[in-house]
């Protein structure tokens, strides 16, 4: 099972992560002080990566490649697809191979794992809890910086979409943008005037819908409205663009919000705030 990312390299990544906790540069690094002093070069382990939690699963084919970075020859059985929703209890991976190899990866690969199916875990509670087909949840760009691809991609596995990737795949004029341009009108013209093809504008008032959408605005994300102002706002808009619902959504108000008749709802915290997964790697010498 492999995973392919446009913009993210999974070799790289791998790279950098055992350098960093094997303190490559650093004096007395690059290696495993403990594995190396207390495990036999030529020890072998079975190794059973099993979940704690009931969780949605995701990153399994990354936490693969951190032990196949240090023992190529690694068996490694993936035992459970990735979005799959698992009880507490699965065994997730199977390994056999060297010991100090798995030992020295162990870490690196469970906080990936971890990470991950923490987020496609939140992520599943939120489509759950909003239980509308007719709208879409979205991630937004609350990431830790290095780690936005492989975190939108757990927002995927957990069974929503995603927002913008970065800065330069649609303008997204928020408070500041207005404030320098002098209106919502005048910001999306502006947009509108460099090519812009995508251009998402925050209102947060009613009467700022009609200047954004006659300036050109292709998506309009209502922040911060409650519903009974949502259902207003989609109404004035009457299907002429796609319309967001975002700001201080949680479990309990995004059914509410969704069901007002907006396209999108997005929440910050499914890749800020998500808990780990609670997953853990037990060893049997061979």
């Amino acid at each position: 099972m492999t995973i392919t990312l446009p913009g993210f390299e999974l070799d790289r990544f791998v790279r950098e992560t055992l350098a960093e906790d094997l303190g490559d540069g650093l004096p007395g690094g690059g290696r495993d002080v403990t594995s190396e002093s207390v495990i036999p070069a030529e020890a072998r382990f079975a190794g059973a990566m099993d979940t704690r939690d009931a969780i949605h699963v995701a990153g399994l084919p990354i936490a693969a490649a951190f032990f196949r970075a240090l023992d190529p020859d690694m068996q490694i059985d993936i035992l459970v697809e990735e979005g799959y929703q698992v009880p507490a209890g699965t065994d997730l991976m199977h390994l056999e191979g060297n010991a100090r190899a798995m030992l020295t990866a162990e870490r690196s690969a469970l906080n990936t794992v971890q990470h991950l199916s923490g987020i496609a875990t939140m992520v599943a509670g939120y489509v759950a809890a909003m239980d509308n087909p007719d709208c879409t949840l979205l991630d937004t760009r609350k990431t830790i910086p290095g780690l936005r691809h492989l975190e939108k991609y757990a927002v995927r596995m957990g069974g929503a979409a995603n927002h913008r990737m970065g800065l330069w795949d649609a303008a997204m004029i928020k408070d500041n943008h207005v404030l320098v341009a002098g209106s919502v009108g005048e910001a999306v013209r502006r947009a509108v005037a460099a090519g812009v093809e995508e251009i998402i504008c925050e209102v947060d008032r009613i009467d700022q819908i009609e200047p954004a959408l006659a300036a050109g605005a292709t998506r309009l994300l209502l922040d911060n409205m409650e519903p009974p102002t949502l259902r207003e706002a989609v109404a004035l808009v009457a299907g002429r663009v796609p319309t967001e619902a975002s700001g201080g959504i949680n479990l309990e108000t995004i059914r509410a919000k969704a069901a007002t008749g907006v396209d999108y709802v997005s929440v910050g915290r499914l890749t800020q705030s998500a808990p780990a997964a609670d997953i853990g790697l037990d060893f049997t010498p061979l």
